[in-house]
């Protein structure tokens, strides 16, 4: 049986254009080169990750040399490249593709489509293999693409361990689709179930800079000077995903992926081609420990966040962890429990100092302190900790201020 391959290619230091580009086309090719779906006459979208307004050097965003390459490569064999993608749920698409420098892509004359933008067409397509959806709104840009190409960042991610080739296909959603899939089906699953039906032909990952620690967005740029791809979107987050230092049992929309046959997750049973895994691994620190260093949580609290709580929702509560710890008062969130996602019933907990964050836990709001939001604001959860009518030492007023 012949082997699924990813490749693997390592660029000098601080690369360059050139240098960049050569990777990519050389990665690509050891991985079978553009597939036939690509050709004269169709339409390919390129799909990177633009989740929040951070340029690629953060490790945040796709880099976008890494996307013109790719544009490149598909005009060179006739086809009309779309580099598309909607970011993070509530932020601006068009300050995203800004402040990632996709705008100067634009200026050059590649396409690039905000899927958010008004106007833009949907279409709601049936899923036969799904396992929690039954079908799901997507783009009509997507789904009339001849060919996708998905161009995720190398990062690491609060809930899913990683977020790479598996998880970057959710990008292409609506933002009340991406709110479904945590709030109500499981991101694991339901993201699995979008690879049925959403599938890549070819999978380049960006790992110029990587995100270890507090991933997707507000970890720590780490530069690995790295280019993967392959046709398989699970055995490139397989290889990738070794290379970080993470098991597969960890990461869990690829585990979700892999258990489902939706790809090869098993490392013996890929052909890993240039660059072998040992050579360039690199334990990725991960979301937990990054918190851990940067702050020392106080005795007896706790957070508990499920599978169905929302980016948005974990990084509020981060966040005012943040804003806690400028202002020296994290010791009074000492004894409190946090919980946050869509419980089907509260978990065993002390109920006395119990704080529920988000609108998935309004059933529940006579057992606790409940803030409400979708997400809430960091001002509101602070509030919920009672910290102002206790010390009176943060700054509501200003934080209202930055948030509104």
């Amino acid at each position: 049986m012949t082997k699924t391959t990813v490749a693997v290619v390592k660029t000098g230091e601080h690369p360059k254009q050139e240098q960049i580009e050569a990777a990519v086309r050389k990665a690509v090719e050891l991985a079978g080169g553009l597939p036939e779906s690509i050709g004269n006459g169709s339409t390919v979208l390129i799909k990177p990750n633009l989740v929040a307004p951070r340029p690629s050097e953060t490790g945040a965003t796709t880099d976008p040399r890494i996307c013109r390459t790719i544009a490149d490569m598909v005009r060179e064999c006739g086809a009309r490249p779309i580099i598309a993608e909607s970011s993070f749920v509530g932020l601006d698409t068009e300050e995203v593709i800004k402040v990632a420098g996709y705008d100067r892509l634009r200026e050059d004359g590649y396409e690039v489509v905000n899927l958010k933008e008004k106007g833009t067409k949907t279409v709601t397509v049936p899923v036969p293999q799904g396992v929690a959806i039954s079908e799901v709104s997507l783009p009509k840009l997507v789904v009339d693409a001849d060919a996708i190409i998905n161009v995720p960042k190398m990062k690491t991610h609060d809930q899913s361990g990683v977020t790479l080739a598996v998880k970057n296909m959710k990008g292409v959603l609506p933002d009340v689709w991406k709110r479904r899939f945590h709030h109500t089906y499981g991101v694991f699953q339901s993201t699995a179930d979008l690879l049925t039906v959403v599938k890549p032909c070819l999978n380049v990952v960006d790992g110029l800079v990587a995100m270890q620690g507090i991933g997707p967005a507000m970890g720590e740029a780490l530069e690995m000077d790295l280019v993967f791809a392959g046709q398989d979107a699970v055995a490139v987050d397989a290889v990738v995903s070794a290379v970080m230092g993470f098991d597969l049992q960890e990461c869990g929309c690829v585990r979700e992926a892999a258990g489902r046959a939706l790809g090869v997750g098993d490392l013996n049973e890929i052909d890993v081609v240039g660059e072998p895994i040992a050579n360039v691994q690199r334990r990725f620190k991960r979301s937990e420990e990054a918190i851990a260093e940067a702050i020392q949580l106080p005795p007896g609290f706790s957070i508990i966040i499920d599978e169905k709580a929302c980016s948005g929702c974990r990084n509020q509560i981060l966040s005012t962890l943040f804003d806690l710890k400028d202002a020296n008062l994290l010791e009074m969130a000492a004894g409190w429990t946090v919980l946050s996602g869509k419980f089907d019933a509260l978990p065993d907990v002390p109920r006395e100092h119990l704080l529920l964050v988000g609108a998935c836990l309004a059933q529940f709001r006579e057992a606790g302190t409940f803030v409400e939001g979708c997400p809430p604001n960091s001002r509101d959860v602070i509030r919920g900790f009672g910290l102002k009518q206790a010390v009176g030492m943060v700054d509501i007023d200003a934080l209202d201020a930055q948030e509104g």
